[in-house]
């Protein structure tokens, strides 16, 4: 049985995944080139809004350490990769943090390791990157080192659903790479889904949450219709949820962000684009995607239209790319922000979870939210619904409020929703 374990990235993904680990593997070592992680982890505060810091008091009672140090593998068994896998410029993926996570671990791995890939990334990645690295450092996978593949299922902000009850997608490259990786998670989540090869779980990953990116840019474009057609969407969406088949509830916001859902299909597009194959639904979904910011300013416009705009203020509620996390990446409100500014409006914000914000070079900092920050501003925009806000006091006190988020409000004062 694998006991000595080395998570490779400590983010929203690697953190939690470590925590759980920990709970069933001997030991369990963090390594992270970010040193602010490393030290608020040696003095046991947590940097996620899913984590506590009595969890990482507990972590570190179970033997946890964490270091920037990539020699340390060799006291392991098992090296899981958690890195990121964002875009680059063009669109495309950039896979630099594997790579470079991997030519870090190489020299120190012994034989007999188990190399397992949690990262989001398109199909073929495993077998044609992570491979021929090993390769290079005459390693046999199979033989000296065994290759598994298993996408997170992370959902930041949930707590409805316990980790270990989320069912882990798992593979391998061989079929003993298969075994190691079935002994290595076994005790660690209640159902195992093991596929045929690597490709086949990257394709789920992407399979997943490209649907929830058509989805929601698609509800997106109906909240754009009912606007037009003077019909309530939000009605809309209530009365459809209650069919009892054949329907999946999705709702509309500001935008997509974070950092799977607006990313993953552009990973499956780049790849199906390099065998000359068409993603229509993908593109249509991102042109709508990337259309919603400048929709949502244009609606904040319309709202003002009595109102010199370079007199306007707009105070922002929530500027994470969700409710309930302190996760900005991909977060679509700093474009809206950036937006209104260029449309004359001064921009502030508060953010329970999120201290600064930067927008064209200039940081911004979260202000008080009280009756007082209210009131001065001209209206009062909602971009991420968190659960500890308000709504109540924040209606009561707007002079104007433009929800993008259905927030849960008993007031009967006048309220735009998208």
């Amino acid at each position: 049985m694998r006991k000595r374990i080395a998570v490779v990235g400590l983010g929203y993904v690697g953190l939690p995944l470590a925590i759980s680990l920990s709970e069933h593997h001997d030991q369990v070592l963090g390594i992270d080139i970010d040193t602010n992680k490393i030290k608020k982890l040696s003095e046991s505060i947590s940097y996620l809004s899913d984590v506590s810091n009595e969890a990482i008091t507990s972590l570190k009672g179970r033997g946890f350490t964490a270091t920037s140090s990539f020699k340390r593998v060799k006291e392991v068994d098992t090296i899981i990769l958690c890195v990121p896998t964002p875009l680059i410029m063009d669109q495309s993926p950039d896979l630099s943090y594997v790579q470079t996570a991997m030519k870090s671990l190489l020299p120190y791995i012994k034989k007999g390791t188990l190399i397992v890939l949690e990262s989001s990334t398109f199909p073929g990645t495993t077998e044609e990157v992570l491979i021929p690295l090993c390769e290079q450092e005459n390693l046999i996978v199979g033989e000296d080192v065994y290759i598994a593949y298993s996408p997170e299922r992370i959902n930041p902000g949930d707590s409805s659903y316990l980790f270990k009850t989320i069912p882990k997608v798992i593979s391998g490259v061989t079929p003993q790479c298969l075994e190691e990786i079935t002994q290595l998670y076994t005790p660690v989540f209640d159902q195992l889904v093991p596929v045929s090869s690597p490709r086949v779980a990257e394709m789920t990953k992407l399979l997943e949450n490209t649907q929830r990116f058509i989805n929601i840019s698609f509800i997106n474009e109906m909240a754009r219709i009912c606007h037009d057609l003077d019909i309530d969407v939000w009605e809309v969406l209530d009365a459809a949820k209650t069919k009892p088949y054949g329907y999946s509830h999705y709702e509309p916001g500001p935008g997509i962000g974070g950092h799977c859902i607006p990313v993953d299909p552009l990973y499956l597009k780049w790849k199906a684009n390099q065998s000359n194959i068409q993603t229509d639904f993908i593109d249509l979904a991102k042109r709508i995607n990337d259309a919603q910011p400048y929709y949502i300013a244009s609606r904040v416009q319309s709202l003002l239209h009595n109102i010199n705009q370079k007199d306007a203020s707009v105070l922002l509620v929530g500027i994470s790319y969700k409710k309930d996390v302190n996760d900005l990446r991909q977060s679509i409100v700093p474009l809206i922000a950036r937006q209104l500014r260029l449309k004359g409006m001064s921009v502030s914000f508060h953010d329970p979870y999120i201290e600064h914000m930067t927008i064209d070079q200039e940081t911004l900092t979260s202000i008080p939210l009280t009756p007082e920050t209210l009131a001065r501003h001209t209206l009062v925009l909602i971009t991420a619904d968190h659960s500890c806000l308000d709504y109540n006091m924040i209606t009561e006190h707007s002079n104007m409020l433009f929800d993008t988020r259905n927030c849960p409000i008993a007031s009967e004062k006048p309220i735009e929703r998208l």
